[in-house]
């Protein structure tokens, strides 16, 4: 599957664009999920002495889906198809790594 059509596929599930708050909404979805990651990886660290083979990956790829699905309902609210949010986050990181400033820090580097 690539990433339109899992957007697509994502949309069916998704609540209308013109429902009061829905950015926020999606916002606050995105940073839940991503921080849902980071906290079972704090957990590997404190518990597992940092051993990410310990990892239950199919309980990852949960986690990651509803990552995924966030961030692809929220693009498609500002009409940005996810194949050109990953193309263009692709180019960007050569265009870095053919610089060499892969390292570092600031957006515009």
């Amino acid at each position: 599957m690539d990433l339109d059509e899992y957007q697509e596929l994502a949309l069916r599930t998704a609540s209308p664009r013109e429902k009061p708050n829905e950015v926020f909404h999606l916002l606050l979805g995105l940073v839940g999920e991503t921080g849902e990651i980071a906290e079972k990886a704090k957990k590997i660290v404190r518990d597992r002495g940092s051993d990410f083979s310990e990892w239950d990956r199919e309980d990852l790829k949960k986690e990651l889906g509803d990552t995924l699905w966030y961030l692809a309902v929220l693009a498609d609210h500002f009409d940005l198809p996810l194949g050109e949010v990953a193309r263009a986050n692709i180019a960007k990181l050569a265009d870095r790594q053919r610089r060499d400033v892969l390292q570092g820090s600031g957006d515009n580097r």
